[in-house]
């Protein structure tokens, strides 16, 4: 805690990331290190949350997006995915009223309507809870493959175009982004990944063209407020030319 206070004294909050996105990445190593079952990293991960969900709204980041649960994480054992399941209903269920309380409105970005139906009737219940907050949106994103949603989306702009709803001259980069889960954010100004591993897996791609990366050895469940803040202090370093010439 006296590091987060030492690290929040540097942050210059003129300059704060509008839209932090992070991949929760590292809970199962964590759990082997501790000679754990690997859920038992994902109940601490879920703790880590927490924190940094109070501190990004501290802060007044805009939007905070974390990746809970890949289209890919199907593959994992059985066991391990019904736990998962088990988690963010605990979590939802749990932490809502807090949320709400404190002004975070929840958004989930991916194909959660495929995921079984107690958990599909919380989600829906927890965003309509907190749909009218203005503070932090903490976007969840679950069931998500970024291929997946550029195809996606490609498929339902040729859509429109077929019903006329859309003239294909006036496709860019700005009429395909509304075909996106993230629509109704700014792309992430900073991507946080845990770990120590160093690749984006398949996340919020098209989102991601020019956001700063920031990389650390840490495991999500020991991920704290002053990790954060150091990454949030190390982008405030960096000047963000977008493809053109340092000023």
């Amino acid at each position: 805690m006296e590091n987060a206070k030492l690290m929040i004294e540097k942050i210059d909050m003129q300059k704060i990331p509008k839209h932090v996105a992070i991949i929760m990445d590292g809970n199962g190593r964590w759990a082997k290190r501790k000679g754990l079952p690997r859920i038992a990293g994902h109940w601490a991960g879920a703790e880590a949350l927490r924190d940094i969900v109070s501190t990004c709204s501290k802060l007044n980041i805009q939007a905070l997006s974390v990746f809970a649960f890949s289209s890919e994480n199907w593959k994992r054992p059985a066991q391990e995915v019904n736990s998962i399941m088990n988690l963010l209903l605990y979590y939802l269920k749990k932490e809502v009223d807090t949320l709400h309380k404190n002004n975070i409105k929840i958004m989930m970005s991916g194909d959660w309507h495929e995921l079984p139906y107690r958990i599909v009737a919380q989600i829906k219940k927890s965003i309509r809870q907190t749909q009218n907050n203005s503070g932090l949106i903490l976007n969840i994103v679950l069931n998500y493959g970024a291929r997946r949603e550029i195809i996606l989306a490609c498929k339902k702009m040729c859509r429109d175009v077929l019903e006329g709803k859309l003239n294909i001259e006036e496709i860019d980069q700005f009429a395909f982004e509304e075909f996106l889960y993230t629509r109704d954010l700014p792309d992430p100004d900073l991507l946080i990944r845990p770990s120590g591993e160093l690749r984006i897996s398949n996340f919020l791609l098209w989102q991601i063209a020019y956001t700063e990366l920031w990389f650390t050895e840490v495991y999500w469940p020991d991920f704290k407020s002053e990790d954060l803040l150091q990454a949030v202090y190390d982008y405030q370093k960096r000047e963000r030319r977008y493809g053109g010439l340092k000023k």
